[in-house]
């Protein structure tokens, strides 16, 4: 029989921990994101040019940023699934006799 296990029970208590967090942190860094917050100026990737177009432009990169966060979202929600599968894997395996 063909096992999935692929992590012990501290790696994948590990990768739950961390996609939690993750997952708290950039949802909450796409929604300011989103709202064009000017503290995070900084992170946004803009040029000269970009100031000479008006605030179009810079809401622009704004959305594209906030975009990018919420694919991250996305990613570490899968990582957070697998770790939880494989914490189920290792809960199970504990208890089969062998």
């Amino acid at each position: 029989m063909v096992s999935l296990l692929c992590c012990g029970p501290k790696m994948a208590a590990c990768g739950l921990v961390l996609s939690a967090w993750g997952v708290v942190m950039l949802v909450l860094l796409g929604i300011f994101f989103n709202v064009h917050s000017a503290v995070l100026i900084e992170d946004v990737p803009f040029t000269e040019e970009d100031f000479n177009g008006g605030p179009e432009r810079i809401y622009r990169l704004y959305e594209q940023v906030s975009y990018n966060c919420f694919i991250a979202v996305g990613l570490y929600a899968l990582l957070g699934g697998f770790s939880l599968c494989q914490t189920r894997l290792n809960k199970r395996k504990e208890y089969m006799v062998r």
